[in-house]
This record gives structure tokens, sequence and C-alpha cells, in this order.
């Protein structure tokens, strides 16, 4: 699907949605986004943030306060079942009958969208998802990873256009969570729209085609992460790899240089590289200079792209500093 394509064709369209609770608290204020058919989105945002929130207005489980929702063409208010039919919810928590099969949890949720029976779309989800060998098994028998997988079946049940996956790895080993990640991508190909709740970085960048950050229930950002990293200015890295014996000198005449945020050892090749964080790419022949004149051999330099995790902290950091000189201003007045 071509991204001109995607464009026109959206699937929610937000609008000024807010919540405002009885007590006071405001959970979510002024959020207006549009989700574009056959996306993967991650919405991303600390614990706190108003990600749950978010998504239970959209579907139907709680009321806004102001503003509205449409999913494709239906109001999530006055169409409230067509606009739900189009929509299944993987939520955070596991809510399951530990009794049932997994066939008969999956059968159950089909039904309670008054859907027929079939067997057929059933035993596809149930084999998509590497279920089919357990329909049998009651889900208390399940491991951890099985039972999400569970939870995104039942959602997938009443063949909705749109998927909905709250912290969908929350609790998950590593293993299991890189089969939940694989039948993410197998969903999007699919054709399904998936948009995804996680405080998880990375998982957004592996799986997203764009990404929203929501801090205190505020929309501080959207777009691809190429496109927030252009935005933000984050700077520079880049990895350089130097004699393993001269790691930690390079290490300590980087972090002289003017215009180097950073120096981290890099993980990988057994401690010869560094990561370098920069304010800029015209450092980067400084910083090179400086090193061979300091008899550093530097063996090879590679870009590095801005990661999810660069950019949220520089929008993290960037709303602090704002926040701070605010209230500084504030004092200055009284």
């Amino acid at each position: 699907m071509t991204s001109e394509h995607l464009h026109s064709n959206p699937i929610v369209t937000i609008d000024r949605l807010s919540k405002t609770y009885a007590g006071g608290f405001q959970a979510l204020g002024e959020i207006s986004l549009t989700i574009q058919r056959g996306e993967l989105f991650a919405l991303l945002g600390p614990n706190g943030a108003g990600k749950t929130t978010l998504i239970s207005i959209i579907c139907g489980i709680v009321n806004a306060s102001t503003g509205s929702v449409r999913v494709g063409d239906f109001d999530i208010v006055a169409d409230f079942r067509k606009a739900r039919q189009m929509i299944g919810l993987v939520p955070q928590e596991l809510h399951i009958d530990m009794f049932e099969t997994v066939q008969d949890t999956v059968r159950f949720s089909r039904g309670l969208f008054g859907l027929p029976p079939n067997e057929a779309h059933i035993e596809k989800v149930l084999k998509d998802l590497s279920l089919w060998d357990k329909r049998k098994s009651k889900l208390m028998t399940l491991s951890g990873g099985m039972k999400r997988r569970v939870m995104i079946a039942k959602a997938l049940a009443h063949e909705p256009e749109l998927l909905f996956l709250d912290e969908p790895t929350s609790g998950l080993d590593p293993v299991s969570t890189r089969q939940v990640h694989d039948m993410v991508r197998r969903i999007s190909q699919e054709g399904h729209t998936v948009f995804m709740c996680t405080h998880n970085l990375t998982e957004a960048q592996r799986l997203c085609h764009r990404v929203a950050v929501l801090e205190h229930g505020r929309m501080v950002a959207v777009g691809t992460p190429e496109e927030l990293a252009r935005q933000l200015g984050t700077g520079e890295r880049v990895e350089i790899e130097v004699e393993r014996a001269q790691i930690q000198a390079a290490r300590a005449e980087l972090r002289q240089l003017e215009g180097v945020q950073d120096v981290k050892l890099s993980d990988e090749n057994n401690g010869a590289r560094l990561i370098v964080s920069l304010d800029g790419r015209e450092r980067i022949p400084q910083m090179l200079a400086h090193l061979v004149q300091q008899g550093v051999r530097v063996y090879r330099l590679s870009p590095l792209e801005a990661s999810l995790e660069d950019i949220y902290f520089a929008l993290h950091d960037d709303r602090q500093g704002r926040t701070t000189q605010q209230h500084a201003n504030l004092e200055a007045v009284r």
C-alpha cells in the first residue's frame, strides 16, 4: 500500500478529545489524531500518560468529556454498535475463564457480536496464532505467551478491521515477546490496522510505521521515528571502532571535546567500539582529527540513526526545560 493511499484512507479520526474525571483529574486534554487504514501505529508514553484512557474511549468503554471519535464512517457514540463491530481489543490485563478451552473461548467472543458460527475463520485465526494444536486445552494449562495469543485470537474472532493492543508484551519473557511481535507483523501484513499502546520504545521502533508520544494526557509529537528525529534535532550519533587497547583513552579524549554530548562503550565487538553523541554532523571531522593527533588508531566510523529512546528523552527534556523556565518566569513576576 502506497503512502499516498494511506493518507487518503482514515480509519480512526479523533477530534479535540478530552477526559476529565469527577474528582477533577484531567486524564486527556484536547487530543486530535488520525490513523490511516493499514497502519501499524504506536502510542508511546510512560505509565499514567493516558494511553489506556484514550483507547478505552475509542473502544466505547469510557465516555469522553469533550470531542468526538469516528471509526470508519461511524461515530462511536451515535453509531456505537457499528463502530464497535470494526474494533478488536486486546487489553493489558488477561480477562479469560481459565476453565474454558482455547477454541470455546474464541468461539464465544465471536458470538458476543451476534455473528453466526464460522468454524473456518476460527480455525484460521488459531492456526495463524500457532494455537491450533492447543485448541482443546484449558486456558489454565497455557503459558503466559500462549494466553496473550489467545487474547489476540479472541479480539480477531469477529473479523474486525482495527486491532487495539494495550501493552501487548507486558510481563512476557523474551521468547514470548518475539512471538507476539512476529504475530503483530503478520496481522498488519494481512490488512488489519494495528494501534498499539506501549512504553517500550524498542518495541515501537521495530514494529510501527508511525508513533505518537503522549505525556500527562497531552499529545507532544506524532510522526515516523525519522520525522521526529529531524523535527527535534536530536543531534548526530556515530559508532567508532578503535584499537582495543586504546578504548578508554579514546573515550576520555572524546569527552573533553566541544560538541560531544555523550560517549558510551558499545556492547559489540568485545568493547572496541564507542557510541558518540554529537550536537551536529559538522563535529565529526574535528573529532576524528583530534583522535588522530592523540595517536588513537581509528578503524571505522559509521553514522547511527536516532532511536526512539533518543527522541523520547529529547521531548521529555524539552518539556521539562520549558516547564522549569515557566516556573522561573512566574517566580520572577512574584
